[in-house]
């Protein structure tokens, strides 16, 4: 998460510039206040982290998952080359699976629907 102290002066720092690209760098004409532009952003900054905290998350419990799928089984040297072929085939439609919830909650984030047909 970003420190609220940052979030404040980077909320800040954006609604100064805006409000210069409008009024000019001198303010003149402005009746808006720096602190209600600025609340807007910030807002916009913390539902941005948020989401962005999420999906990291969501990236990281997957990668988990797929190192654990990925990993051979303990007892594989006992298996059956059928078992094993079974055993392997139900590991990959699971990382698939894992796979495809990642990819499209990272669409969705993104807003990107060009990497649609990825899944």
């Amino acid at each position: 998460m970003i420190p609220e102290a940052q979030l404040a002066r980077a909320a800040n720092a954006a609604a100064e510039e805006v409000l210069r690209v409008i009024y000019g760098d001198d303010l003149q004409g402005c009746t808006v206040s720096l602190d209600s532009v600025a609340a807007v952003i910030r807002t916009t900054f913390e539902a941005h982290v948020q989401t962005a905290g999420e999906l990291a998350e969501l990236h990281a419990k997957g990668f988990e998952a797929v190192q654990l799928l990925s990993t051979p089984p303990a007892d594989g040297h006992t298996l059956s080359p059928e078992d094993l072929r079974t055993l392997l085939g139900e590991r990959l439609d699971q990382i698939r699976t894992v796979a495809t919830k990642i990819l499209s909650a990272t669409i969705a984030q993104n807003g990107d629907t060009s990497a649609a047909d990825l899944a």
